[in-house]
């Protein structure tokens, strides 16, 4: 007979598998984050991953694939479902579902994974987690700047403070810009969101991949070629004016100075258009409030290359960038960049309402979050590890019901614990307990099991005890860490041994 055919173990592109360790420091930076957003009055909400594609809306920021960016698929009464891209879409279907019983404003905050059908690449995937937080039902740029704070705040309590800064912008601003720009008008809706999407790249491609974009398009390394939004010569330089421009006043004197200088800069670009100086004055009204606050712009500052990819955005829009230096693939020292961004989206919960609905938050990259903390070494990460069960050996396989009564005791007991469920002999099921990290393994041959006695080995005192043991005789001797009790008092001499070692 032919040998029969194997599958090839393989993980699907764009998605990745995450271990114990991980999964656990990971767990207390969320909790971290839970808890900062609920010290500013944020209540917990869960959204299913799927919603009926209709309710999504289309407003990727990378629509690269035949079914514009979503996993879909028909249910059997021919409705089309998604898989959610972000957790704000499915928010807006909430609120508006649950209109009239809701407390408004509404507070609260999501965190789930959410899929996008992109192509993947180095730190793209298909699948990561995001944690949002949002005020649904605030009209007042009050909402965005209490965002702004709850951003910076959620980072210093992850241990980066002075190591990012929250950069705002109004789209509003740009609006104005695109403006005097001659991009106003529905026929030129396209062409704005290019221009958009072109800006967001900024950190990434710098100024002159965006100069591409904004122009004919840009060829990438793999030799993709993004069509460009087309812009006359005039209009790329107005554009790429606009974004140049910094905020960071360095001394508290030349504080007032400065910004009237910097604001008045961007009336200068805006011209005489009234959304260009709305979104300047809601600009400055946030950073007034942060700053009454104690947020300064060494933590929450005006940047005009702000604009956020995603079209729904309809007024100030925020990232938290972080500062300090990585080094990339090509071995460049470089900035790590933005883990969270968000801003306003006044139109999202109006699509199912007759009335419109203000709102506003952000959302943190938890994959890229979780990474930096890895870079600067948290200590938030390197909680105390966790231990491993204690390890029941069987030794003798048509006894097996007893020893499945001393793991029932220990856990009984509130002991982590296991049965050894293998196939293996005593050799190969100490090492085992050794990869599981167990501190303990308890030994029933049927000497003891006639004495009514269980062995105790200390795994941990017995790893140290064998560095300093030069023979096999010797260590056979010492037994080290390894000593017999009553099975009834098997449960309380465990304890004794796990609390010598974790307290």
């Amino acid at each position: 007979m032919a040998k029969a055919e194997t599958l090839k173990a393989r993980l699907p592109r764009g998605f990745v598998d995450r271990g114990a360790a991980e999964i656990a420091a990971q767990g207390r930076m969320l909790e971290t984050i839970r808890a900062t957003f609920e010290l500013y009055g944020f209540e917990a909400l869960e959204t299913p991953f799927i919603e009926y594609t209709e309710s999504l809306g289309k407003f990727l920021p990378d629509l690269d694939r035949p079914n514009e960016g979503v996993f879909s698929f028909q249910d059997d009464d021919e409705s089309w479902l998604s898989l959610r891209y972000d957790l704000t879409a499915p928010l807006a279907r909430h609120v508006a579902e649950h209109f009239d019983v809701i407390p408004k404003p509404y507070r609260s905050f999501r965190a789930g994974y959410v899929f996008r059908n992109e192509k993947p690449g180095p730190g793209r995937f298909r699948q990561f987690m995001q944690f949002d937080a949002d005020i649904v039902g605030a009209g007042s740029v009050a909402a965005d700047a209490e965002v702004c704070m709850l951003m910076a705040d959620t980072l210093d309590r992850l241990g980066l403070a002075g190591q990012y800064v929250v950069r705002v912008n109004n789209r509003k601003v740009l609006d104005g810009v695109m403006e005097a720009c001659g991009l106003s008008g529905a026929d030129k809706a396209g062409q704005r969101l290019t221009v958009l999407r072109a800006i967001d790249k900024l950190d990434r491609l710098g100024p002159d991949g965006v100069r591409l974009l904004l122009g004919a398009g840009r060829k990438d390394e793999s030799g993709d070629f993004t069509k460009g939004a087309g812009l006359a010569e005039d209009a790329i330089e107005r554009i790429l004016a606009y974004v140049a421009f910094q905020a960071s006043p360095t001394q508290d004197g030349d504080r007032m100075a400065f910004w009237e200088s910097f604001f008045g800069a961007w009336h200068d670009v805006v011209g005489s258009s009234e959304t260009g100086r709305e979104g300047i004055a809601e600009l400055h009204a946030i950073l007034r409030l942060c700053a009454a606050a104690g947020y300064g712009p060494d933590r929450v500052r005006a940047d005009p290359s702000v604009v956020r990819g995603l079209e729904y955005y309809t007024g100030p829009v925020y990232e938290a960038e972080l500062t300090f230096p990585v080094t990339n693939e090509e071995g460049q020292v470089v900035r790590f960049g933005s883990v969270a961004g968000g801003g306003r989206y006044d139109g999202l919960v109006g699509r199912f309402r007759s009335e419109p609905v203000p709102a506003t938050g952000f959302s943190i990259g938890v994959s890229r979050l979780f990474s930096a903390l890895q870079l600067v070494k948290s200590p938030l990460l390197a909680g105390a590890a966790k231990a491993g069960p204690v390890v029941v050996l069987v030794l003798d396989r048509e006894n097996i019901a007893e020893y499945q009564a001393l793991v029932a005791a220990l856990r009984a007991a509130g002991i982590r614990s296991e049965l050894y469920l293998g196939a293996s002999g005593m050799k190969a099921q100490m090492k085992y307990a050794d990869r599981r990290g167990a501190p303990v393994a308890i030994i029933q041959g049927s000497n003891e099991r006639e004495a009514g006695e269980v062995q105790i080995k200390d795994l941990i005192e017995g790893a140290k005890a064998a560095e300093s043991i030069a023979s096999n005789a010797e260590w056979k001797a010492a037994r080290p860490a390894q000593f017999s009790v009553p099975v009834a008092e098997m449960v309380d001499r465990v304890r004794e041994v796990l609390g010598l070692h974790f307290g």
